[in-house]
C-alpha cells in the first residue's frame, strides 16, 4: 500500500497529540520487562472491559480484577463464578466468560503467553479484528489498524464521509483508512491509541473541541461546518420489551437465590427467583411455578434497559416453605450478579409499597 504525504502528517500528529495529552489510565501501564511496550495480558482485559462500556465504569472493575488476576495463568486457573463476580457491574458479561476461556487458550496453546500475531490472537474466544489489532499494536507494536465507534468518528471527519459506518461499504472504508494511517505511523500503538483518545476526549458525537483537535486543519468536516453531523447515525437498535417477575423469599437472616442457565442473557449469573415473559407476568404464573408460595406483595417496579432488550421488572415478596439455596447478604453480594438483580435484592428488607395478595 502507497503511503502519502497526508497520511504521515495525520500519524504524526495524533502520536504526538497523544503523547502530550493521553489520560493516566490504569491499563496504561508499561510491561515489566525491556522494552516500553504495554502489558499484553493488561490489553486484553482492559479491551475486553471496554468493549461498549465507559472508562469511567471499567476503571475500578478492572483494577480490582487484575489485583485478583494479575497474571494470565491467574485468570485461567480460576473458578468462572469468581470471574463473573468481579465482573458484575459491567454489563455484557459473555465477555467475562470468553476472556476467561481466551485465558484457558492462552495457557494451553500459548505457554501462557498472549500472542501478538493477529492471526494467533483471533483465535482466542472474544477477540475479534479490533481486540486483535489493540492487542497486536499497543503491545508489540506491529503495523495493525483499529476500528471502533471514536475512531470511526475521527475518520468519517477527516474525510468528511457520508457513508454510514455500520454498512458494509462503511466499514471496508474505514479499516482500509485506519490501515492506511497505521502503517504510515512510527509507532502503531501509539497512532492507534491516539486515535481512540481523540474520539473519546475531543472529536466527541456532541460539541466537539474542533479548536482543541491536532487534525483541525486537515479535518474536511470542520472546513465544511459539518462536524456535528457526521458520521450519519447508525441504524438503532431494535428494542424487544420483555417482563420479569422477581419474588424475594426470606428465611431468617436469608435469601433463596437461583442460578440462570449457562446460554442465553446473564448467563450462569445468579438472582431472586425470576420468572420472564413476553407479557406481563400473572399470579396464577406465580402461583403455578412456585407452588409452595402461601403470600405474595407487591415491592415495586422498575424498567431496566439494555441494548436489545427492554426488560420491565416487577418486585414481589413472597413467604412459604420453597426449596432452594438460600444465602445471607454477605453471601450473595460476592455471587455474581446483574445490575438489575443487585438492585432486586438490594431491596431485602425494605418497606412494601403495596397489598399483600394471597398466593391462591
Amino acid at each position: 500500500m502507497s503511503m502519502s504525504r497526508s497520511e504521515r502528517s495525520v500519524a504524526r500528529n495524533v502520536s504526538t497529540w497523544f503523547g502530550e495529552h493521553a489520560r493516566d489510565l490504569p491499563w496504561r501501564t508499561v510491561a515489566a520487562h525491556a522494552h516500553p511496550r504495554r502489558d499484553p495480558y493488561a490489553v486484553l482485559v482492559s479491551e475486553a472491559m471496554l468493549q461498549q462500556t465507559q472508562v469511567a465504569r471499567v476503571i475500578d472493575k478492572y483494577e480490582s480484577f487484575m489485583a485478583a488476576f494479575p497474571t494470565v495463568n491467574d485468570l485461567a486457573d480460576a473458578d468462572e463464578q469468581h470471574v463473573l463476580a468481579l465482573w458484575s457491574g459491567l454489563g455484557y458479561y459473555r465477555r467475562a466468560g470468553r476472556l476467561h476461556a481466551a485465558a484457558k487458550m492462552i495457557v494451553q496453546r500459548f505457554d501462557g503467553r498472549v500472542p501478538g500475531d493477529v492471526a494467533d490472537l483471533l483465535k482466542l474466544p472474544g477477540v475479534g479484528r479490533y481486540t486483535a489489532g489493540a492487542i497486536a499494536s499497543i503491545a508489540f507494536g506491529r503495523a495493525e489498524p483499529i476500528v471502533d465507534g471514536n475512531v470511526a468518528r475521527v475518520l468519517c471527519r477527516l474525510h468528511a464521509q457520508d457513508a454510514l459506518p455500520d454498512s458494509p461499504d462503511g466499514r471496508r472504508w474505514l479499516w482500509s483508512q485506519a490501515e492506511a494511517l497505521v502503517r504510515a505511523a512510527d509507532d502503531p500503538g501509539d497512532l492507534n491509541e491516539g486515535l481512540m483518545e481523540l474520539g473519546a476526549t475531543v472529536c466527541t458525537r456532541v460539541g466537539p473541541a474542533c479548536r482543541q483537535c491536532p487534525l483541525k486543519r486537515a479535518c474536511l468536516a470542520c472546513a465544511a461546518g459539518r462536524q456535528e453531523e457526521l458520521p450519519r447515525p447508525r441504524r438503532r437498535a431494535r428494542q424487544r420489551t420483555v417482563h420479569h417477575a422477581s419474588i424475594i423469599i426470606e428465611r431468617a437472616d436469608r435469601i433463596l437465590v437461583e442460578q440462570r442457565a449457562d446460554d442465553g442473557m446473564w448467563a450462569g449469573m445468579w438472582q431472586a427467583p425470576t420468572i420472564e415473559s413476553d407479557r406481563p407476568v400473572s399470579l396464577r404464573r406465580i402461583r403455578h411455578e412456585m407452588p409452595a408460595l402461601t403470600s405474595l406483595e407487591r415491592i415495586t417496579s422498575f424498567r431496566h434497559i439494555t441494548t436489545h432488550r427492554r426488560i420491565m421488572f416487577t418486585v414481589y415478596r413472597g413467604s412459604g416453605n420453597v426449596p432452594g439455596r438460600y444465602v445471607t447478604p454477605s453471601q450473595w453480594r460476592r455471587l455474581p450478579l446483574s445490575n438489575a438483580q443487585h438492585r432486586v435484592l438490594s431491596l431485602v428488607g425494605g418497606a412494601c409499597t403495596a397489598p399483600s395478595v394471597a398466593a391462591r
